[in-house]
C-alpha cells in the first residue's frame, strides 16, 4: 500500500463496523494519517436506500473518530444523478468543504465497490478495497447488509457494528426508524411513492386546486394545532397561513416523498409563510404514530387516501391509517377528508361507448410499456384512441378488471372499473404511476362504514360529489354511459368530502 497524508473514504455510511475500525487502522499505521469520509447522499433521509439522515451519520462517524482515535474529516456529498464524474464530483466537494485537494500523491480511496473504484483508479488513484479486500481470510459483512440485520430485527448486527453507531443509534433510536423505512410497504427506494412519477407535473397540478380544495373544506377547520398529512408541496398550508383567523395556530405539514418534503423546506426558508410556527416532517404514516395521542384539532387529508388504499394493504391500511388519525385526534375535533370516490353502485354492469377515431387503433394493447421510458409511455398512450386506451389500461392496472368488447367501440364493464378508466385515461405524462392507483376501490358508504369503525362520527356535512369540470371537459367528449339495456346513465359521482370528528367522550 502507498504510505500516504490521507484516506478518501466515499460512501453512504448509514452504519460503521468494527471491521471499517480495525481496517483503517491498519491504513494509517501503513503511514496514512487523516481520514476524509465523503458521506454520499446527504441530502437525502428517510428513503429505503437512505433511512438514517446525515447529521446522525456524521455524528457517529465523529464519535468513531474519538473512540478509535482516527482523526476524521466529514464532508457531505448531496446526491448527484448517475455519472462517470462522480470522483471528481466528490474531490471538488471535499475542496470546497475543506480547502483539501487531495492527489493520487498524497491520498489513497477506500472503496470496496468495484464500479466506484474504477473512477477513482481511472483518475490515478490508489484503492485500498476494505471488505472486498483479496488479501482478507474471509469476506466480512459490508455496512449495509448489517444495517438490513437491524432491519429485520436480527440483534445480530450489534455484534458487527461499531459501538460508535451502536450508541447514536441507541440515543436517537435509529433501530424503529430504519426498521420502519427500510421494511415499508408504500414508499420507494428513493422516498417517493413511485419511481415514475413526474413530481414537477403533479405539484403543478395540486397548486391548481389548492385554493378549490381550501375553500370546500374552510368552515370545517378548527383552529389550535392543524395539520396536513400528505401535505404535497405546502400549496393548502399557504393559504392557511394567510387566514388571518388561523395566526394563532400552528401549521403542521407532513409529506412521505422526499421531492416534495424538500420543496416544503425550501418555501419556509425562502420566507413563505408568516406564521413563525410553520412545521414541516418527513414522515410515512403508515410506519407509526406522527403525532403524540390527543394533540391534533383539525387533520387535513386531500388526494391522499386513495393513495394508502393503492400502494399499502387496501381497507387494511385505511382503518389503521383512520385510527393512528383517530389516536391523535383531541376530542372533539375533526378530520377532513378531500378525495376521489367510488360511485355507489360500481359493481353495476354498464355499456361503456368510447370514442375509436381519436387516435389509432392497434390490433393488441402493448405489454412492454413498464420497460420503456416516461417519455415513450407518454408518446404511445397518447396516440391512442380512447377505445384502444382502454385496453391499454386494463393491461396496466394494477387492480385488474374484467371488459367484455361489444364491438363499434362499446365494452360492458362493472361502472366502478369505467369509471376509474375515465378518471385516469388523460394522465398520459404519469402513465404508468396512475395505473397503479385506484379511485374506485372505496364507495361514500364504505368510508361511513370504516370511519365508524375507526371510532369517529360522520359529520352531516360529509357528501359524495361530482367534478363537473372532469365530466364535461374529460370524459363526456369521448365517452357516454348506458345500462346493459341502452338507456343512458348519468355520470356518478366521482369525489367526497368527509367531515369525520372524535367524540367528545372518547
Amino acid at each position: 500500500m502507498t504510505t500516504a497524508r490521507y484516506v478518501l473514504f466515499p460512501g453512504r455510511h448509514h452504519l460503521l463496523t468494527q471491521f471499517q475500525a480495525d481496517y483503517l487502522q491498519r491504513l494509517v499505521d501503513d503511514g496514512a494519517g487523516t481520514i476524509v469520509w465523503a458521506v454520499t447522499s446527504a441530502n437525502h433521509d428517510n428513503t429505503k436506500r437512505n433511512p438514517v439522515p446525515y447529521h446522525r451519520r456524521e455524528a457517529a462517524i465523529e464519535r468513531f473518530s474519538v473512540v478509535t482515535g482516527l482523526r476524521s474529516v466529514v464532508v457531505p456529498v448531496f446526491d448527484t444523478a448517475p455519472t462517470d464524474q462522480f470522483a471528481q464530483v466528490t474531490l471538488k466537494t471535499v475542496t470546497v468543504a475543506t480547502g483539501l485537494e487531495l492527489t493520487p500523491a498524497d491520498t489513497v480511496v477506500a472503496c470496496s465497490t468495484p464500479q466506484v473504484a474504477a473512477l477513482y483508479e481511472d483518475l490515478g488513484f490508489a484503492i485500498a478495497l476494505v471488505e472486498a479486500d483479496p488479501e482478507l481470510d474471509a469476506t466480512p459483512e459490508r455496512p449495509w447488509d448489517v444495517l438490513l440485520r437491524l432491519a429485520a430485527g436480527d440483534e445480530s448486527w450489534r455484534k458487527l457494528a461499531h459501538s460508535s453507531s451502536i450508541d447514536v443509534f441507541d440515543r436517537y433510536r435509529l433501530s424503529e426508524t430504519v426498521q420502519s423505512v427500510v421494511n415499508d410497504p408504500v414508499v420507494g427506494d428513493e422516498g417517493g411513492l413511485t419511481a415514475t412519477r413526474d413530481y414537477r407535473t403533479y405539484v403543478e397540478a395540486f397548486a391548481d386546486a389548492a385554493a378549490r380544495k381550501w375553500t370546500a373544506v374552510r368552515q370545517y377547520v378548527q383552529p389550535g394545532r392543524i395539520v396536513d398529512i400528505g401535505c404535497g408541496a405546502g400549496a393548502v398550508l399557504e393559504l392557511a397561513d394567510r387566514d388571518d383567523a388561523l395566526h394563532e395556530s400552528d401549521l403542521i405539514g407532513v409529506e412521505v416523498a422526499r421531492h416534495l418534503y424538500q420543496e416544503c423546506v425550501h418555501k419556509k426558508a425562502q420566507g413563505v409563510f408568516r406564521n413563525a410556527n410553520v412545521y414541516f416532517y418527513q414522515r410515512n404514516v403508515l410506519g407509526g404514530a406522527v403525532l403524540p395521542d390527543r394533540s391534533v384539532d383539525t387533520t387535513l387529508t386531500f388526494a391522499l387516501t386513495h393513495e394508502i388504499w393503492s400502494y399499502g394493504n387496501r381497507r387494511d391500511s385505511l382503518l389503521a391509517f383512520a385510527r393512528r388519525i383517530h389516536d391523535h385526534t383531541t376530542p372533539g375535533g375533526v378530520w377532513i377528508n378531500s378525495d376521489v370516490c367510488g360511485p355507489g353502485d360500481r359493481r353495476r354492469p354498464v355499456l361503456l361507448t368510447l370514442r375509436t377515431d381519436d387516435g389509432v387503433n392497434p390490433p393488441r394493447p402493448r405489454t412492454d410499456l413498464a420497460d420503456q421510458p416516461s417519455a415513450e409511455v407518454a408518446a404511445y398512450v397518447s396516440g391512442l384512441s380512447t377505445y384502444a386506451r382502454l385496453a391499454q389500461f386494463a393491461v396496466d392496472f394494477a387492480f385488474p378488471f374484467e371488459y367484455e368488447p361489444t364491438g363499434n367501440g362499446v365494452a360492458r364493464l362493472a361502472l366502478g372499473s369505467a369509471m376509474d378508466f375515465l378518471t385516469r385515461k388523460d394522465y398520459t405524462d404519469n402513465w404508468l404511476s396512475e395505473t397503479q392507483e385506484q379511485f374506485c376501490g372505496l364507495d361514500f358508504d364504505d368510508w361511513r362504514t370504516l370511519l365508524t369503525e375507526a371510532g369517529f362520527d360522520i359529520d352531516p356535512a360529509s357528501h359524495p360529489l361530482r367534478n363537473d369540470w372532469v365530466i364535461d371537459n374529460r370524459i363526456a367528449p369521448t365517452a357516454s354511459l348506458t345500462d346493459v339495456d341502452g338507456a343512458p346513465l348519468d355520470w356518478p359521482s366521482t369525489h367526497a368530502i368527509i367531515v369525520a370528528r372524535r367524540p367528545h367522550n372518547s
